[in-house]
């Protein structure tokens, strides 16, 4: 499954998975309890494929980011909490992406991210490299 069927939902704790698209909003799955809820179109939505994280020289998409966690954490879930101390969650950050930048990438911002990787992580979602999206080559469109 890619980032782009997984959301965070404003106001509510967790990821959910897109179930299905309605006339008035879209139906989502918790990752952390399995219930549904239905949320309206004006809802406070974020689709994971869609985040990035500030770096010092551009915005690095979010699969990107839990690609190189996977990496340093050789496919297991993370050492540290997202309730650790702001400090412990800067040091490792800083060693997965050292090129953070740290006046735009809050403390916050960082307990979301190792929150999320390990809700991923508890449910089976680790194929971070197909949620990149690549733009068409317009040679080979033509062909």
């Amino acid at each position: 499954m890619s980032l782009e069927k997984i959301l965070s939902i404003g106001g509510k704790p967790g990821l959910f998975k897109l179930i299905t698209q309605t006339r008035s909003g879209f139906v989502a799955e918790s990752l952390l309890d399995g219930k549904k809820i239905t949320v309206g179109v004006r809802g406070n939505v974020s689709v994971l494929s869609e985040i990035a994280v500030y770096t010092l020289e551009e915005e690095l998409p979010l699969a990107k980011v839990f690609q190189k966690i996977k990496e340093k954490e050789n496919g297991s879930k993370t050492p540290i909490g997202h309730k650790a101390d702001k400090l412990a969650l800067e040091e490792y950050f800083f060693e997965v992406l050292p090129n953070y930048d740290e006046d735009r990438v809050y403390a916050s911002d960082i307990k979301k991210v190792i929150q999320w990787y390990n809700i991923l992580h508890d449910n089976g979602i680790l194929d971070f490299e197909d949620g990149e999206r690549t733009e068409p080559n317009p040679e080979e469109a033509a062909e």
